[in-house]
């Protein structure tokens, strides 16, 4: 369960479309990009992390619209993580080395790479996404929105301006958070927290009474 908060204007208003994204941990800038080749972004990242490129991980969701791109990181001998859903927990894999992701790509929805975006924005992290405009009504939606440019890629800071705060709690278990456990008479979650402006980036744990 994921929401984000930040003051009126500073987070994007995602039409409800799909979303082409790409996402790493802190890089120097132009390194990584939507409009390269998957190869050049794959060896771009893994020059500048000093690794041989088989031995990076990226992220995907296992849906078959992604089908290419697997194939292609199969023949590069990249490794893969394949996740069943939540692409915003996708993402948040490349803010910590500690879940051994280096890259997360692919498409999913748009409000959904907000989210994410907000997200890595505390960890000072690249993230950047294209809407995926293919039907009449979605594009006359995004142009009553204001989104007259329907190829334009918009990077971290054009999604998330100023300040943010990022919520998720975990309701299933996943390698990020424990999801809800039951303990006799209370539940326990764990939500994780973040705040760019004051640099808070914790897992808060709460114990909540059933009575």
């Amino acid at each position: 369960s994921v929401i984000a908060i930040a003051e009126k204007g500073n987070l994007f208003n995602a039409p409800e479309t799909y979303m082409d994204k790409i996402a790493t941990g802190p890089i120097e800038k132009g390194l990584v990009d939507l409009d390269f080749a998957l190869k050049k972004n794959l060896s771009n990242l893994a020059d500048f992390l000093n690794k041989d490129i088989s031995s990076l991980t990226a992220c995907v969701m296992d849906r078959s619209r992604h089908k290419k791109i697997i194939d292609e990181l199969k023949q590069l001998n990249i490794n893969i993580k394949l996740i069943t859903d939540g692409d915003v927990l996708g993402a948040l894999y490349v803010s910590d080395p500690k879940y051994n992701v280096d890259m997360f790509l692919g498409i999913g929805g748009g409000p959904e790479g907000v989210l994410a975006a907000c997200a890595l924005d505390a960890y000072d992290c690249h993230f950047q996404g294209r809407f995926i405009f293919d039907n009449e009504k979605d594009i006359k939606e995004a142009n009553l929105m204001g989104i007259t440019d329907l190829n334009k890629k918009y990077d971290l800071n054009e999604i998330v301006k100023g300040d943010s705060i990022f919520c998720a709690t975990g309701i299933t278990t996943s390698e990020a958070l424990n999801g809800i456990m039951f303990d006799k008479d209370k539940y326990i979650s764990e939500t994780l927290v973040t705040h760019k402006s004051s640099n808070f980036k914790k897992i808060v744990k709460k114990i909540c009474s059933l009575n």
